[in-house]
């Protein structure tokens, strides 16, 4: 019989995993456009599964809390999610000067895996 925090370890992990693999069949595929389009998908889907394995490692982090602990854990790690996706794409986008659109594909195909896995409960 599982508990409630070892399932949510594993479907963290799997989700994270799943967002990675994601990633890079993602760049893959925008290979056929050059090394730049493939670099920029595929660290797009990466910045979004950093940011999600933060947010886990954020929540389900040892020892066992209270409600209010486990909710000040887990609007902690939103936010750092959140700030390493937006700082990471700044970093894409601005910094590194790849293309948007890839970008912004691998991203939202990260984003999908994770709404999916959830959806679905993998």
């Amino acid at each position: 019989m599982d508990n409630t925090l070892t399932a949510g370890r594993r479907l963290a992990s799997w989700v994270v995993l799943a967002q990675v693999a994601a990633a890079v069949v993602t760049g893959l595929l925008f290979w056929t456009g050059g090394a730049a389009p493939a670099v920029a998908a595929l660290a797009g889907g990466l910045v979004v599964a950093i940011g999600n394995a933060l947010l886990a490692l954020r929540v389900f982090r040892p020892p066992l809390a209270r409600g209010t602990v486990t909710m000040q854990r887990f609007a902690f790690g939103t936010l750092l999610k959140w700030l390493v996706v937006l700082g990471g794409l700044f970093l894409i986008l601005v910094r590194m000067r790849l293309p948007l659109v890839p970008t912004l594909v691998g991203a939202g195909v990260a984003t999908l895996v994770n709404w999916l896995a959830l959806r679905f409960d993998v």
